[in-house]
């Protein structure tokens, strides 16, 4: 599969077009935001910046898509000779992944000539919307979670190249381990998972399934414990495995009301600290009902992984400044309608006050504040290079750069005052002020 070719066809007419008559090679700064969180979600979290930095190297026009675009008709040959060279040298920064944002929220800027960046839109957008659905969506169910380790495990119910994205993502909002392998492999992301019910039927009894499992992977595993009747189960788990079975897992029923049986039976047979894994369609709402019962951690698939657990971040990308024919960088915006813009390249600030809450998003469309001064203006600048002169900025990418986002977003966070956590609807947790100019007063 081609990186390159995850582009929509109006990227590559436009590029066509602005070689034809001159102005491809204007340098230009695109924005991403978004202009609404998704309903009932007071706040969201960027993630995918350091996938997307691992996909650039890779958005070549090798002889393959050459090919295919010139039978194709898309575009004429000077085009195909241009994209045949493409290799991105701008510059892209944004927000740190991990990090929470709010409409309006300047979490990417991609700057370069025209032609380089246009052309980076979709992969931008797919990579940034579909992470920061996800890791948004993990955050609400890791704070309803209140400390209890959240597993992802949704790579059956996705596309399998959204499952690793998506077990990536989680791992971001604060989840503790994925099912899939690969992003282990990848990003050193733990893995988690013994087994499911077919084993259990597989075999003549369950007594003759645990004693397998035991035997394979010793007390250290999981039984799962409600293939047939989970009292007589959680009797047989015991009996074969001891009281220093690591834990055991629920996948149906009352699970709020099983838990306290199961946890109240485990300590009647001395298996005290043998913990109690839920799973089973699990969302923010369920974590969150679960809150009172005997629980230790939490399984969730389908609503991490799709829409109706994970609704769009509805990111766009979009011009913001373009250089004239003089050579001057000039503010651009869309004037009419709801989806009016304003004009030119952002930094923003997030104040926070004497208690460590944040208090305001502040986005100004201006020089940002001096490096090493944020202080003068009084808020705590988001903005970290990604993309320096179209060369990877170490610490962003692969293991490192996932730790570093998943530490970013505990403590982006803990610095949201406490409404942010409300799982009911609501405002967003802090208000967005945009404003072209500031001074060192904060004015």
């Amino acid at each position: 599969m081609s990186v390159a070719l995850l582009t929509d066809q109006y990227e590559l007419t436009m590029l066509d077009a602005a070689l034809t008559d001159g102005t491809a090679s204007r340098r230009c700064v695109f924005e991403v935001f978004a202009r609404r969180l998704p309903s009932g979600r007071r706040y969201g979290v960027l993630a995918g910046p350091g996938r997307l930095a691992e996909l650039l190297p890779d958005f070549r026009f090798d002889d393959d898509e050459i090919e295919w675009l010139a039978r194709a008709g898309i575009v004429g040959k000077r085009t195909l000779e241009w994209l045949r060279r493409y290799r991105f040298t701008g510059t892209i920064l944004g927000y740190a992944e991990g990090e929470a944002y709010f409409p309006g929220s300047p979490v990417l800027s991609v700057a370069g000539t025209f032609a380089e960046a246009v052309i980076l839109e979709t992969l931008v957008l797919s990579v940034l919307n579909h992470d920061s659905a996800i890791a948004s969506a993990a955050s609400r169910m890791t704070m309803a979670a209140g400390g209890r380790p959240c597993l992802e495990m949704g790579g059956r119910r996705t596309h399998e190249q959204a499952a690793l994205a998506a077990a990536r993502a989680a791992y971001v909002g604060g989840f503790a381990g994925t099912s899939i392998l690969e992003a282990g492999r990848t990003w050193g992301i733990p893995t988690i998972g013994t087994a499911a019910h077919a084993f259990t039927l597989l075999h003549d009894s369950e007594a003759d399934a645990f004693r397998a499992q035991i035997a394979a992977q010793g007390t250290g595993t999981t039984l799962l414990l409600d293939t047939y009747d989970v009292p007589r189960a959680l009797r047989t788990a015991i009996e074969i495995a001891g009281p220093g079975l690591r834990s055991v897992r629920l996948d149906s029923g009352d699970l709020p009301s099983l838990a306290r049986e199961v946890r109240a039976a485990l300590d009647a047979l001395g298996a005290v600290d043998t913990a109690i894994t839920v799973t089973s369609d699990l969302d923010e709402y369920a974590i969150a009902a679960l809150a009172a019962a005997p629980v230790d951690s939490y399984g969730v698939g389908t609503r991490l992984v799709t829409g109706s657990g994970a609704p769009t971040a509805q990111m766009v990308y979009k011009l913001v400044a373009r250089e004239d024919a003089g050579g001057t960088l000039r503010p651009v915006a869309k004037a009419i309608g709801d989806k009016a813009t304003l004009g030119g390249a952002k930094w923003a600030g997030r104040r926070v006050d004497d208690s460590g809450h944040a208090t305001e998003e502040l986005v100004v469309a201006g020089p940002g504040p001096r490096p090493g001064a944020p202080e003068a203006y009084g808020v705590r600048p988001l903005e970290v290079a990604y993309i320096e002169r179209g060369e990877t900025v170490p610490g962003w990418t692969g293991a490192e750069g996932l730790a570093r986002a998943a530490d970013r977003h505990r403590a982006s966070i803990a610095e949201l005052p406490r409404g942010a956590l409300r799982l009911s609807d609501g405002e967003p947790a802090i208000p967005t002020t945009v404003t072209q100019a500031l001074d060192a007063a904060g004015a």
